[in-house]
C-alpha cells in the first residue's frame, strides 16, 4: 500500500518502506498493499486477493512475459511463480533495500531493476512483455506518464492492470474548502490532487496512449473500507508499540475510511490493451 508508505519523506526509512509485521504479515518476503478485503480477515490472504484481481482480469498465463511495476519486497514475484508458473518474470522496484532482498531471496527472474517505472528507457528497446501489472502503486504518479513509460515495454496487444483514484460525480459539486481539504489529505498520502481525473478523462487519456479494450472496476468498498475496518476490528485490539510505523498505518486507515465514507473518490482497477 504505496500511500501507507508515503505518508511523510521526514521518516527515516525510505518514503514508501512499510513495517510489514506490524500489518500483520511476517514472512521473508511480505506483501505491502491494501488488500482486496473478501471474506477475510488475514492480511497476506487480503494482499493475495487484490494481486488475483489483477491477475485475472488480462487473463495471466504461464506463458505471459510479465513485468511487475513497484513490487515491494517481492511477495507478488513469489505470487506469480508459484500460483501463476510465470517462467518469464522481470520487476521494478525503487527502494534499494528491497531490490536487494529480492535478489537474495527470489531465485528465477529475468531481471530486477532499482529504478522508478516512470523510467523504464533502462529495460532494453528489444525486451517487450505480454502483460505489465502495477498493484497499488501507479496513482502516486501522473497517469500520462505512467502511460508513456509502460507504452515502450509493452508488446502490440500486451495486456496492462493497475490501480488508481478517480474522482466521483460528488466530486464536481464540491465546495472550494472541501477541495483544499482534500489536496492536504492527498499530499499526506503521495497523491496530487491535480494528477486525479474522472471516469472520462481516464478513458480518454487511455485511448490517447493506444489502450483499447479498457474496463475500470470500482474497488472502494474491498479495498478503501476493507483495510480501514481491519485496523479497526484487528490491529487495534493488538499490543503493538505506538511508533512512527504504527502511526503510518493508523493514519492510511483513517484516510482509507473518509475517503470511502466521503465518497468523493474511487479506487478503482483499470484494465486494458494495446492496440495493434
Amino acid at each position: 500500500m504505496k500511500w501507507l508508505q508515503a505518508i511523510h519523506q521526514r521518516f527515516p526509512k525510505h518514503k514508501y518502506a512499510v513495517n510489514a509485521k506490524q500489518l500483520g504479515d511476517d514472512a521473508e518476503c511480505a506483501w505491502s498493499n491494501l488488500g482486496y478485503w473478501n471474506d477475510t480477515s488475514h492480511y497476506p490472504e487480503a494482499c493475495c486477493q487484490l494481486a488475483d484481481q489483477l491477475a485475472q482480469a488480462i487473463s495471466l498465463n504461464s506463458q505471459d512475459h510479465l513485468l511487475d511495476l513497484g513490487c515491494g519486497q517481492g511477495a507478488s514475484l513469489l505470487h506469480w511463480q508459484q500460483h501463476y508458473h510465470i517462467q518469464h518474470l522481470a520487476a521494478v522496484e525503487l527502494q534499494k533495500q528491497c531490490v536487494d532482498h529480492i535478489q537474495e531471496h527470489i531465485q528465477n527472474l529475468e531481471a530486477i531493476y532499482c529504478q522508478s517505472f516512470l523510467n523504464l528507457t533502462i529495460i532494453p528497446s528489444s525486451k517487450k512483455f505480454d502483460a505489465v501489472l502495477c498493484i497499488d502503486a501507479a496513482y502516486h504518479s501522473p497517469l500520462n506518464l505512467f502511460l508513456d513509460s509502460v507504452s515502450c515495454v509493452l508488446s502490440v496487444r500486451g495486456r496492462l492492470g493497475f490501480h488508481y483514484l478517480i474522482w466521483s460525480e460528488k466530486w464536481k459539486d464540491s465546495s472550494l474548502l472541501k477541495k483544499q481539504q482534500y489536496r492536504w489529505l492527498l499530499k499526506s498520502a503521495d497523491v496530487r490532487l491535480e494528477n486525479l481525473l474522472d471516469e472520462e478523462q481516464l478513458k480518454m487519456m487511455l485511448k490517447q496512449h493506444a489502450f483499447i479494450d479498457m474496463e475500470v472496476q470500482d474497488f472502494s468498498e474491498p479495498v478503501l473500507h476493507g483495510f480501514s475496518n481491519y485496523f479497526d476490528s484487528i490491529l487495534k485490539a493488538q499490543k503493538m508499540k505506538h511508533d512512527l510505523d504504527y502511526f503510518k498505518i493508523q493514519m492510511t486507515a483513517k484516510l482509507c475510511k473518509k475517503l470511502y465514507q466521503d465518497g468523493l473518490v474511487r479506487y478503482v482497477q483499470i484494465t486494458a490493451r494495446l492496440n495493434e
